[in-house]
């Protein structure tokens, strides 16, 4: 069982909770020791006082607020927490909102509020309960380690999870932090219709697991290839360029490669996606093409002269010929992988198990990448 961080009372009205926090959450950031160059000695940090090499023990060490003239004010520890006015083991819910109205960039981080013993369970569960019909959550603070939070409290999957939030002066202004900033577009522009096709194009239900830190994998990646004592080559990556000069262009074709993106995922079983995503590309711009599309289905279709002269008229029918012929899809899956960035095939040969692909080029990524899939 993890170690709570917190020990409290959580009260709403005259009801009292006993309560632990413990974390909801865990950086799985990759850690490095920092070692000297040539020796590999492992490089420490000292609390030393200034301008002596005299180390000092934590105990010894008191809080410094700074004040104008280069002066200061020294705390103690008792001082410090004297102005926590006894606060430091209660959290008080004064207020219950709509989760909808808090901006999430007030939010700050996650804790499980857990009964701290079996006698707390009934009160628990009351609160948990009525806050779940209610659809509200409860608003409070407290004090911990040395610092007042502001929290929202909420049930979910049977817990009652606090979110530290910050408080409204913590929020920056952005037109003070960011300058200026471009006026509303036109709401009935085409290019705002077509942004908001392109949104609708990529809407889907969240779904956490499906995003993952391919930076971290990649670097450990990287440690595990050394560790093996391969070689490493550090490749530089060119910035994509702009594509702002035709805006309309850019969102037109970012709507139909959603489009083909998802038709390609719902008919993956079929051919007659395969064929259809083949003459989206431009293979059905006669209609030749087209009639070979529609007759995807079927074996003998592949083989007729339809299927020859779309591959004559050279507008990608040799693909259309394939996605036609075995029903596979495994052209337009070529075509997809083609399309991809470096860095989308790296993600995609990491999830193939793909060896030593630390080290390929983009060409060398592409090739593993279709030979694996």
């Amino acid at each position: 069982m993890a170690r709570p961080i917190w020990n409290g009372s959580l009260s709403f009205g005259l009801v009292n909770v006993p309560v632990r926090l413990l974390s909801a959450t865990e950086q799985k950031d990759v850690s490095f020791h920092q070692r000297e160059a040539g020796s590999n000695a492992r490089v420490r940090y000292k609390r030393v006082a200034e301008g002596t090499d005299r180390e000092v023990e934590y105990k010894d060490v008191v809080k410094g607020y700074e004040l104008p003239g280069d002066k200061f004010v020294t705390l103690t520890q008792e001082e410090v927490d004297s102005a926590s006015l006894g606060r430091s083991r209660s959290l008080e819910i004064s207020d219950f909102v709509d989760l909808a109205e808090i901006d999430p960039v007030y939010y700050e981080k996650s804790y499980y509020l857990a009964p701290r013993e079996e006698s707390a369970h009934e009160a628990y569960a009351l609160l948990r309960d009525a806050m779940e019909q209610s659809g509200l959550a409860g608003v409070g603070s407290f004090v911990m380690r040395g610092k007042e939070y502001l929290a929202v409290i909420r049930p979910w999957k049977q817990v009652l999870v606090l979110e530290t939030l910050l408080f409204a002066d913590e929020v920056r202004d952005p037109q003070e932090v960011v300058g200026t900033l471009p006026s509303s577009s036109r709401g009935n522009s085409r290019e705002v219709k077509a942004a908001v096709n392109l949104i609708e194009q990529l809407t889907t239900p969240w779904k956490p697991e499906q995003y993952h830190d391919s930076y971290r994998e990649r670097l450990l990646s990287i440690v595990k290839d050394k560790a093996k004592g391969k070689e490493i080559e550090v490749e530089e990556y060119e910035p994509e360029e702009s594509n702002v000069v035709d805006l309309m262009d850019a969102l037109r074709r970012s709507v139909e490669e959603a489009r083909s993106g998802r038709s390609g995922r719902a008919g993956s079983g079929g051919s007659g996606g395969a064929a259809k995503k083949a003459a989206k590309s431009g293979a059905a711009k006669s209609s030749t093409a087209k009639k070979a599309a529609k007759s995807a289905g079927a074996k003998k279709t592949a083989k007729s002269a339809g299927a020859r002269k779309a591959a004559k008229s050279g507008a990608g029918g040799s693909g259309t010929r394939k996605a036609a012929g075995n029903g596979s899809g495994g052209r337009s899956r070529s075509a997809d992988v083609a399309e991809l960035s470096k860095q989308d095939l790296y993600d995609r040969a990491t999830k193939l198990g793909i060896e030593g692909r630390s080290k390929m080029t983009r060409a060398q990524l592409q090739k593993a990448v279709q030979k694996a899939s």
